[in-house]
């Protein structure tokens, strides 16, 4: 298995720790990435593969996938054990919704911050703010009686690590409000293959002279 993702990839590093996460022996093809956050020029296999030219590219024999979540589906049914989806009907379409709500829901929010560093302060940036923060305080609620967001480990916990990774860069991280979450938080984070993906991850941002907020301090290596 080849997958084609980038130093900055939330949705590949998705896909990559849930590979880890199952064992899975493959290739990590980190595509160019230039000065200014564009994925330039664009890999050829991603172009070939994807028609929305972006990574991640899951490539396994002659399945060829993009898009993490089908990514995620696929791995799951290609390697059942360890299982990333919660037994059952109910509680896998609740991890899914979860996983979906990361993705379409929050990721977007954080989106708009990021252009929006320059003026934090801004109505526009309140507002995405207020926006995570209402939603780490559902999540909050939500592990009043459990670990994990669905119950047990799962697609869903990865889906919003690593959305909180890049809130937490731009300016909306976990507080105190919610301390079951932040509990949470520094669980997933212990993981081996999260800490493997993450921390290179932050290894580049310092490599690149940008900084590496407080809480991802940790996770650090180069």
């Amino acid at each position: 298995m080849k997958l084609f993702t980038g130093p900055l990839s939330m949705f590949g590093a998705k896909a990559q720790i849930a590979l880890l996460e199952k064992g899975l022996a493959f290739e990590c093809v980190m595509v160019p990435f230039d000065r200014d956050d564009n994925y330039e020029p664009r890999h050829p296999e991603v172009l070939r593969v994807n028609p929305k030219r972006q990574v991640p590219v899951l490539i396994d024999g002659d399945v060829e996938l993009f898009d993490s979540t089908q990514i995620f589906e696929y791995l799951e049914d290609r390697a059942p054990t360890p299982p990333l989806w919660p037994a059952g009907a109910a509680a896998r379409a609740r991890a899914r919704q979860l996983e979906l709500k990361s993705d379409e829901v929050y990721f977007p929010q954080v989106v708009k911050l990021f252009g929006l560093q320059h003026d934090m302060q801004s109505p526009a940036a309140l507002a995405a703010c207020g926006a995570c923060a209402r939603f780490h305080e559902d999540l909050d609620r939500l592990l009043s009686d459990r670990d994990y967001l669905a119950g047990s480990y799962s697609y869903a916990d990865i889906a919003f690590y690593m959305a909180h990774v890049f809130a937490d860069r731009k300016g909306a991280g976990m507080t105190e409000a919610t301390p079951r979450l932040v509990a949470w938080r520094d669980r997933i984070g212990a993981r081996d293959a999260v800490r493997e993906v993450v921390g290179a991850m932050m290894g580049f941002l310092a490599s690149e002279g940008r900084p590496v907020p407080a809480f991802l301090q940790q996770h650090l290596r180069t």
